[in-house]
């Protein structure tokens, strides 16, 4: 039989099951695949999205690596240094919250598990009520009027227009807004790890909780485990609406909190300069691609590849 026959007959078997499928493939084409291939496409073209797209080579590309000071001294280091920490520690903090929940008793935890998880649905809301409340630069600011208070400040600090705080604001605010879908799947792993191991463990010799957690809880759950830092590195990377809502900028004052996200924007929708933009935007790609394949060397299995 040929493969066109075995696809044919293969249809007409499973018919239901692509149907079921079939919503999700087209959703995944139109937003995903479609826009990926536009923006290669894009990159190697001068487009002010008025005009039609002229094909300029790897002019961009030459451009972005060789003359973007902005790229170079600003955009890349904040984005690694941003990720490097609100990443990791994000993810640690996530597994940590939800092993501390999955040990709570069962009609209590799905409040706690909701109070975690709440911050990262609301958290342009959260932004507007309460963390631009806190930092606020006049004498009203929560912080401000703390600090004033106690003596420890003679004058109001414009917080989130420093230069000095913008990146440690991003962070901290990032942090706790980090507790989205990679938490929920860790603490339904933890949950789903079977408690016939960790009797066996005890047997074996195995003592501690932290013993429990190194043999037993993470080797366990490392599909749970893999998708957590997966979306850790994908959220960290792609972040960028941070920097904006706290400055109310793009760029943020001396780039301070400027990111790759930022510098896509800034030239695709601030200097229409769309061709440009999608070749950061492919850089961005490529950096997050060899983020998630480091991932799947750490927690993934030979078969998962």
């Amino acid at each position: 039989m040929t493969r066109r026959m075995i696809l044919k007959a293969s249809l007409k078997r499973d018919w239901v099951s692509y149907a079921f499928i079939a919503p999700f493939f087209l959703l995944f084409l139109l937003f995903i695949v479609l826009p990926t291939v536009a923006a290669i496409g894009l990159s190697f073209t001068s487009f002010n999205a008025i005009e039609a797209p002229r094909f300029v080579g790897l002019a961009n590309y030459q451009a972005l690596l060789t003359q973007d000071l902005v790229f170079w001294q600003h955009a890349i280091p904040n984005t690694f240094l941003f990720a490097i920490i609100v990443g990791p520690f994000g993810y640690v903090l996530s597994f940590a919250l939800a092993w501390l929940i999955a040990q709570l008793p069962q009609r209590i935890r799905g409040i706690y598990t909701l109070a975690m998880y709440a911050p990262s649905m609301t958290a342009g809301i959260a932004m507007s009520v309460v963390w631009l409340i806190i930092f606020s630069g006049d004498r009203i600011g929560y912080l401000n009027n703390f600090l004033l208070n106690i003596g420890y400040l003679n004058e109001p600090k414009l917080w989130t227009t420093d230069p000095k705080f913008i990146m440690k604001i991003m962070i901290l605010v990032s942090l706790w807004a980090s507790m989205g879908v990679g938490f929920l799947a860790m603490l339904a792993g933890i949950q789903n790890v079977d408690r016939l191991l960790y009797e066996a463990a005890r047997i074996d010799g195995v003592r501690s909780r932290l013993q429990e957690i190194w043999y037993i809880t993470i080797p366990a759950m490392k599909p749970q485990m893999l998708f957590g830092a997966v979306m850790a590195v994908v959220g960290t990377l792609k972040a960028g609406a941070i920097s904006v809502e706290l400055t109310g900028s793009n760029p943020s004052p001396n780039y301070a909190g400027h990111l790759l996200i930022n510098h896509i924007d800034d030239y695709g929708f601030i200097r229409y300069e769309m061709g440009y933009a999608s070749a950061i935007s492919v850089v961005l790609l490529v950096i997050i691609y060899l983020s998630s394949k480091l991932c799947w060397k750490l927690f993934g299995s030979k078969g998962d590849e």
